[in-house]
């Protein structure tokens, strides 16, 4: 079965008219989308959208053999201008199929918003889902690996999380994005995110063949993510953990009562992050690393590290000769072997400190010295390492 993107943007186009945005001023030449549109074999057509018949020229196909076309998305305007020759277009009821002469088979799957996702298998076996824009699958799992699947990664990563969950997303299924808008700053962002979260976007008119290998790209299972306060580190963390399921949320600043700023802090934090992960309070990280689960996500270190100084009186000088420092080092050392012979998927954020400014007490700098070995430590185990400046994620390894 081939699958040929006629467009991959949301239904606005990228760039999209008039806009001044950053992202819409470089959305230009090969990096403009069209209205995401699929042609399925010749013979199906999945959205309709202005242009189509010269989309398909461009990609080389044409629509003469077009059989069916189907939309995603609830249509209340003005009647769809339907190119000459292609039959009118519909939707197939949810839960229910529909045999083409092509020999393909669609069933339409039910949204959690108003649209319809499609289910496509060839007369040889091979499996396609397609989503709408800003839809996620209702219902339960059980679904067997997709061989593509074709969805709005970035406006839903929950759903893919929902999909991988079900067992409908396995790691050898290729997941391709569509449905970009201006949201995500350039195309080689946008790339990065996605390769995050297991997915790539290909230009409009690419032709894919549903089944046949692709290097799906590999999700680092090790991660650190560095910044400064408010550098937007902890959002970069969480978005690259949004397209799994069942993540475990390590909190290793505990609860500090009657601290209202605090409070606040913990509050933000908790409405960004999806209601199916979970949380955990502590900072006994040694043992979480060591069991089999879901993705952790560990904010922060720097939290951690205080809470280990405090255990072996790191802040009292005398303390800290005798053998606070020894005490130290054995409990980090003990974090860092645990990190490099886990097998969970790890996302930690740590702050990046030390840049230039020299604390004015002592037990400061040991602070500042001790984390900044810990992140060099911690950092050497990963398989990915980023530096947020200004929400801006910069690739170290």
């Amino acid at each position: 079965m081939e699958l040929t993107l006629l467009g991959t943007a949301a239904p606005a186009g990228l760039p999209r008219p008039d806009c001044p945005c950053a992202t819409c001023a470089t959305a230009r030449a090969a990096h403009a989308r069209g209205a995401t549109s699929l042609l399925v074999d010749g013979a199906l057509l999945l959205d309709l959208t202005p242009g189509a018949a010269l989309a398909a020229a461009r990609a080389g196909q044409s629509l003469g053999g077009v059989r069916q076309v189907l939309l995603t998305h609830p249509h209340n305007g003005p009647p769809v201008e339907l190119p000459p020759g292609l039959p009118r277009a519909g939707r197939v009821p949810d839960g229910q199929e529909l045999t083409l002469i092509s020999g393909h088979r669609v069933r339409a799957v039910p949204m959690d918003s108003p649209g319809t996702g499609y289910e496509v298998t060839s007369a040889e076996g091979d499996r396609l889902l397609y989503l709408p824009q800003g839809g996620s699958p209702a219902g339960e799992g059980g679904v067997r690996p997709y061989d593509l699947v074709v969805m709005d990664v970035l406006g839903r990563p929950d759903a893919l999380a929902k999909l991988r969950g079900w067992g409908a997303v396995a790691g050898t299924t290729d997941v391709v994005a569509v449905h970009l808008d201006h949201g995500v700053p350039g195309p080689a962002e946008t790339a990065r995110r996605l390769a995050a979260l297991g997915a790539r976007a290909v230009p409009d008119g690419t032709t894919l063949v549903v089944g046949e290998y692709q290097d799906v790209p590999d999700v680092p299972r090790r991660t650190l993510v560095l910044g400064g306060a408010r550098s937007g580190k902890s959002v970069e963390a969480e978005r690259r953990l949004e397209g799994f399921p069942g993540v475990v949320y390590v909190a290793t600043g505990g609860r500090r009562d009657g601290d209202r700023e605090w409070a606040e802090r913990i509050g933000l934090h908790r409405e960004r992050r999806p209601g199916s992960w979970r949380t955990e309070e502590t900072c006994e990280l040694v043992g979480l690393l060591g069991e089999d689960g879901p993705p952790l996500l560990i904010d922060c270190l720097a939290l951690w590290l205080t809470d280990a100084m405090d255990r072996v009186g790191a802040w009292d000088d005398e303390k800290w000769a005798a053998d606070g420092q020894r005490a130290l080092r054995e409990r980090t050392g003990e974090l860092v072997r645990a990190l490099r012979e886990t097998r969970r998927t790890v996302v930690a954020v740590s702050n990046e400190v030390g840049s230039g400014v020299v604390p004015a007490t002592a037990s400061g700098r040991r602070f500042r010295d001790e984390l900044g070995r810990l992140n060099t430590t911690f950092a050497a185990e990963c398989e990915q390492v980023l530096l947020v400046v200004a929400g801006q994620a910069l690739v170290l390894r």
